[in-house]
């Protein structure tokens, strides 16, 4: 892989820039302009491609770092490069999709979750109780789910926006997929009123735990 055919990436990238899209991403803390579905469509033209997934995320580009993790491959990554890279990703975009798209489909997600579940930056300690909403769901055997809920219980109230907003949601998820914890779940979002008062746009669901575990519940009882 030539340094040219990263160039070509940056550049076509440049040419989907869009100020206005630039605007409403900074806002959320994300310094790129590129629509997200046209950076899609980017990523599947060039395929899986791991030695360039590596050096467009050596650039630092917030749209090229999104195109890498898309054409990566995630089992070729060691827990350490995956260490690496989530300390490096400064935009939450990057952040997210690099946990969503990469560890979760690797195979060191649960090492990874214990290591950045007890990290003290409280960014990447997010990482872990995301990875950790994942294993509810899929690896419920690993976790020890009294103990989840007491850390969430002393913890979630005073804890730093993104760390919060992923405790909630794993506390919502514990809600959700376990009847037996449902009535402790929906009484720990209701003291704690974390997200009680977020801003929720119209047909969407309230992030406030016992909204969403309620409105959840029982879509999957009508479903069932």
């Amino acid at each position: 892989m030539t340094d040219s055919t990263v160039d070509e990436v940056l550049a076509e990238l440049a040419e989907l820039e869009d100020p206005r899209m630039r605007e409403v991403n900074a806002r959320h803390g994300d310094d790129h302009g590129v629509n997200l579905t046209k950076l899609r469509g980017v990523a599947k033209r060039l395929k899986s491609d791991q030695e360039l997934a590596l050096r467009l995320w050596a650039t630092d580009d917030t749209a090229a770092r999104l195109v890498a993790i898309l054409i990566s491959k995630p089992r070729a990554f060691t827990p350490a490069e995956l260490d690496e890279m989530l300390r490096e990703a400064r935009a939450p975009k990057v952040h997210d999709w690099l946990v969503n798209y990469v560890v979760k489909k690797g195979p060191h997600a649960e090492e990874l979750r214990k290591t950045w579940l007890a990290d003290p930056d409280p960014i990447v300690a997010s990482a872990g109780w995301a990875l950790t909403s994942d294993a509810v769901a899929k690896r419920p055997e690993v976790l020890d789910f009294p103990a989840l809920l007491d850390t969430i219980e002393a913890e979630m109230k005073d804890a730093p926006d993104r760390l919060q907003w992923e405790m909630n949601t794993c506390l919502a998820t514990i809600g959700i997929r376990r009847p037996e914890l449902r009535a402790r779940a929906l009484d720990i979002g209701e003291r704690l009123e974390v997200l009680k008062d977020y801003p929720t746009p119209p047909n969407c669901t309230s992030p406030f735990a016992p909204i969403w575990i309620g409105e959840m519940v029982r879509r999957e009882q009508q479903a069932g």
